[in-house]
């Protein structure tokens, strides 16, 4: 078991951090997009009109289209958010509107924190790809931290021990314990959870052979979405958005979401209002289907058996869209302290074998002291800039979104590639030194460039990350101090 622990922990412990690190960030989704598009304020909206005017764009820009997805504006997020797209599998076109023209909107061209929420279950790679390799990432750590409760049988007496100057390696280790063991049942729900959410593509067998090729019939019979009309072949004319949308109100009593308007250009055209979650743990959205063209409800999700909501609640907690403020900031925490416990993990494996006195690193230690530097120092320095270049690139710049994840990716092999080639004894201190200097050019550059009052709660955040990533660099430049076992002269030095 401790051998399972050890390697199943290193082998994918750097794609871990980072699922942690981005994920742990998504709780604050909406906050990150929102300071990332500056010129949106908050302003009341009709939502009836910006879909009439949403539906107008999308029918100039591809009437013959698969589908439409519009996302209504609120008076936190006024922006209308479009996709559209011709083929299930993509490619997928979207645009934000300004609800009151709907036109394209002049708000800087960012995806914002739907970027780090979408990287942390798919890596920027292909969505199948990357879920398949979060997936087993993600159950490795499942069997890691499982296997760590069993071997570790001390766990809760070495909770209450930190023997920081005893060695770095009985430091890392109780370092690695403390923030393993205090957040270890939000480590193993995360986990589950996470995979409970993939389960449908990891293990597809059970709805195959019920339901052959007709995977929609599942999701419908589940009561996780509306029927569908099967399409007619033949043109039709699509009632206004807005219609639908008032219609949407008065059934329900609040304001949908989003609209899915399935064959836009179709006689049996279907628009689904898709309404906020139900208050309570369950990831459900009520949805009411309705004909295109006459505007006609047809279908609306009901009640859920037992298996589908307890996978709802498994998703639900993974989310936490539940949870209010205090609840959030301890996910947010609890999340921190995964990224720690995968981070002092790593560390921990070099430190406990480093080789003493003046013996040569062996070729494995080497590539593993790199990559814990291009990974645990190099995404900080990446992130800080994407969000550098949110605030620095030309607002009108074409590809404007695309450049900003250019930018996070050109940072961190950067920093990674620049960490490797400094000596081992400098590595740490001057690669955190760079993250902190870059984190902290954050609330400045805000400063400078826009200096909204409203944002000062995020810059207060970067400045608390800069400064911890100081404070780390400050330690890991202290000299490393040389311990002498009793009775020898091998010389056991705490580098890292």
């Amino acid at each position: 078991m401790a051998w399972l622990h050890t390697w199943s922990g290193l082998v994918v412990g750097w794609v871990l951090f980072a699922i942690f690190v981005t994920g742990t960030a998504s709780y604050y989704r909406t906050d990150i997009s929102r300071w990332m598009q500056p010129e949106l304020t908050e302003t009341a909206t009709d939502p009836v009109a910006a879909a009439t005017r949403a539906g107008a764009y999308l029918g100039r820009v591809m009437p013959d289209a698969l589908g439409w997805s519009v996302k209504l504006p609120t008076a936190e997020d006024p922006a209308v958010e479009v996709f559209w797209w011709k083929d299930q599998d993509g490619p997928y076109h979207r645009a934000l509107l300004d609800p009151a023209t709907g036109e394209r909107s002049k708000a800087r061209d960012t995806k914002g924190g739907d970027f780090l929420y979408r990287f942390h279950f798919e890596l920027s790679l292909p969505p199948l790809w990357g879920r398949w390799i979060v997936s087993v990432c993600a159950m490795i750590l499942l069997v890691s931290l499982i296997s760590g409760v069993v071997t570790h049988r001390r766990i809760f007496a070495d909770f209450f021990t930190f023997r920081r100057d005893r060695s770095a390696q009985r430091g890392w280790l109780d370092a690695h314990n403390v923030v393993g063991v205090l957040a270890l049942p939000f480590h193993l729900m995360i986990v589950y959870t996470g995979l409970v959410t993939l389960a449908p593509m990891l293990m597809p067998w059970g709805v195959q052979a019920a339901y052959r090729h007709d995977g929609l019939r599942y999701y419908t019979e589940a009561g996780l979405m509306p029927q569908m009309r099967a399409p007619a072949g033949r043109p039709g004319t699509l009632l206004p958005l807005g219609e639908i949308v008032s219609r949407a109100i008065a059934a329900a009593g609040e304001t949908p979401e989003t609209l899915w308007v399935t064959m836009p250009g179709d006689a049996a055209a279907t628009v689904t209002a898709i309404f906020e979650e139900a208050p309570g743990l369950a990831h459900l959205h009520p949805q009411i289907a309705y004909a295109g063209d006459t505007g006609t409800e047809y279908a609306r999700t009901g009640h859920v058996g037992a298996a589908t909501r307890t996978g709802a609640v498994m998703i639900g907690l993974h989310e936490a869209h539940f949870a209010a403020a205090p609840l959030r900031l301890l996910f947010f925490l609890c999340g921190t302290m995964g990224a720690a416990t995968v981070a002092s993990g790593l560390v921990l494996w070099t430190v406990a074998r480093a080789p003493k006195g003046a013996s040569p690193a062996g070729l494995g230690l080497r590539l593993v002291r790199i990559l814990n530097l291009g990974t645990i120092t190099g995404l900080p320095t990446g992130l800080a800039a994407y969000f550098l270049a949110n605030r620095l690139l030309p607002v009108d710049l074409a590809d404007r979104a695309d450049w900003e994840v250019r930018g996070f990716f050109a940072a961190w092999a950067l920093a990674a590639v620049a960490s490797a080639l400094y000596p081992p004894a400098r590595a740490w201190p001057v690669a955190l030194g760079v993250a902190a200097v870059a984190v902290l050019a954050i609330p400045v550059t805000d400063i400078l460039t826009v200096g909204q009052a409203r944002f000062l709660g995020f810059d207060a955040a970067m400045l608390v990350l800069g400064v911890l990533l100081a404070l780390g660099a400050r330690i890991a430049a202290r000299r490393p101090r040389t311990l002498r076992a009793p009775g020898t002269s091998i010389p056991r030095t705490a580098e890292a």
